[in-house]
């Protein structure tokens, strides 16, 4: 028998079906935006998390839960309110009178898949909760690390148009998630098909699991085997770069977000069935995985104004950078 390992051209034509069986689950759940759909998975197997920014109805939420319908995984949801407690999510020890010791409980973020949902509607104090869990896959309560689940993804949704009861997300929270995306309303004909067919039923519900946490897992491990050419590698860097140099922005990627980035890029060439990095992954991802990184000059104050004018930029950082042939 050959235990030899795979290599990348090998682990993407076996994992080709199942991680298409997936694609396909969520998208009939979330119909009309692939795009979105992609880039959660990308976040998912580049081991980031993803902040979904947009108007109520859009599908923020169905999105998130059917990720987590169609992998035989744990889901909670937590729904984050202004008198949440960071204990609410992490857990608490409670004192066992029979044992006379402490017992530890934990929150619902002790889930493989985590909706945040109306992240920025809880204080700064419990947003910060959700900082070592997003950092390091763990928590720490009462002086006592625990493990989170392997795999582990928070799924963040705010709405950026809302400003009254909200807290808006810090720079050092906002740079934990590996995307930030907008899913816009679907177009007319899509719409109407929504309308019509999911009126009186909720689509989630249908789903059955076709992927297990195992799955991810091993998605995970072989994204890292994604080969970035070194013409490839000197584009993510120039990228990078530019964000620092621009006379637009007050503040560039860090090398943590330089990081996720290049996690990204792997995760979307494996997703999409290719071993091998190109450009077009790093064109695709410049805005969903930096525009939340960087801060406009004239805008610094975390508005809808500065994040469209901090993608408006990008977008015209990577048009003026020359593409690797």
């Amino acid at each position: 028998m050959n235990d030899a390992p795979l290599s990348i051209e090998e682990a993407v034509k076996e994992d080709r079906a199942s991680l298409t069986a997936f694609r396909a689950s969520v998208s009939s759940a979330f119909r009309g935006k692939e795009a979105a759909v992609d880039l959660a998975l990308t976040a998912l197997l580049g081991r980031g998390h993803v902040l979904f920014e947009d108007v109520p109805g859009t599908g923020k939420t169905t999105l998130a839960r059917a990720m987590a319908a169609s992998l035989d995984a744990r889901f909670r949801r937590i729904q984050f309110t202004s008198d949440l407690l960071p204990s609410d999510v992490l857990g608490i020890s409670v004192f066992q009178q029979d044992r006379s010791s402490f017992e530890f409980r934990p929150g619902p973020i002790f889930a493989n898949v985590v909706l945040a949902d109306e992240v920025n509607r809880t204080t700064p104090r419990t947003q910060s909760a959700l900082l070592e869990a997003m950092s390091e896959g763990r928590v720490t309560v009462d002086d006592t690390t625990h493990a989170l689940p392997s795999p582990f993804i928070v799924i963040a949704t705010q709405n950026p148009k809302e400003f009254y009861g909200t807290y808006p997300l810090p720079e050092s929270q906002l740079d934990r998630f590996m995307l930030r995306l907008a899913i816009g309303y679907p177009d007319k004909a899509v719409e109407r098909v929504l309308i019509q067919s999911y009126g009186w039923t909720d689509p989630v519900s249908e789903l059955r699991p076709v992927a297990t946490a195992a799955d991810v897992l091993r998605w995970q491990s072989r994204v890292e085997k994604v080969r970035v050419e070194p013409v490839l590698m000197e584009y993510v860097m120039a990228v990078v770069g530019a964000t620092r140099a621009s006379p637009h922005l007050s503040l560039g990627v860090s090398t943590r977000g330089a990081i996720s980035f290049y996690r990204a890029v792997q995760a979307r060439a494996y997703l999409l069935g290719r071993a091998f990095a190109t450009p077009d992954d790093v064109q695709a991802l410049v805005v969903p995985s930096m525009s939340h990184r960087v801060y406009v000059k004239a805008h610094r104050d975390g508005s809808s104004a500065q994040r469209e004018e901090a993608a408006a930029i990008l977008t015209d950082l990577i048009e003026s950078l020359p593409v690797p042939r």
